[in-house]
């Protein structure tokens, strides 16, 4: 996982309201256990029509999507059903953090282990962030603050070791490994 410190990205606005995990990653893409090529599945029903082929107005395709690491999307983002490839496909697609004013806590504890940022926030800097798409926003995690262009700053909630990891590109598997040296001495003085 790349660390993430600070994040500074223009947005991308799905506004819709109750966005499930099925809506992020329809589940007759869930046969792979990788994350590559997900990104591509990502909102798969509504970026395609029946043949294949690209929405254009879906936001996503639009050109003004393409380089954006911050998703601002309605509330309840990720409801549903719990499934690890939601956040990988987001992930693959090229974002880092999603903001919204509530984000379902399965899907967030997914992301917070896979490296992406959930972001709750009040209403009243959620509904500028929808009301203003491809706004630049930078997201601080060592502070936990989102700094609008308006000049407002937001704090934002982030459970301490999830913080620690994501600040540290490291999951918790990595967080264990690097405790192995303290791990075997315990062992040798405690055989």
């Amino acid at each position: 996982m790349e660390p993430i410190r600070s994040l500074e990205s223009r947005t991308v606005v799905l506004p819709f309201t109750n966005i499930d995990t099925d809506q992020i990653i329809p589940a007759r893409f869930l046969t792979t256990t990788t994350k590559e090529g997900l990104g591509q599945r990502a909102f798969a029903d509504w970026r395609y029509d029946a043949s294949g082929a690209p929405r254009a107005d879906f936001v996503l395709n639009k050109p003004e999507a393409q380089g954006c690491a911050i998703l601002v999307a309605g509330r309840n983002f990720g409801c549903g059903s719990s499934r690890e490839h939601a956040p990988w496909a987001l992930l693959d697609f090229g974002f880092r953090a999603v903001i919204s004013t509530e984000i379902a806590d399965i899907f967030r504890n997914n992301s917070l282990k896979n490296g992406l940022l959930p972001v709750v926030i009040d209403e009243d800097s959620h509904r500028w962030l929808l009301e203003n798409p491809g706004a630049n926003v930078r997201i601080d995690l060592e502070t936990c603050t989102v700094h609008l262009p308006t000049g407002a700053s937001v704090k934002f909630p982030v459970e301490g070791f999830a913080r620690y990891c994501l600040l540290n590109g490291i999951d918790e598997l990595g967080f264990l490994l690097q405790k192995n040296d303290a791990i075997a001495r315990y062992e040798q003085a405690h055989a």
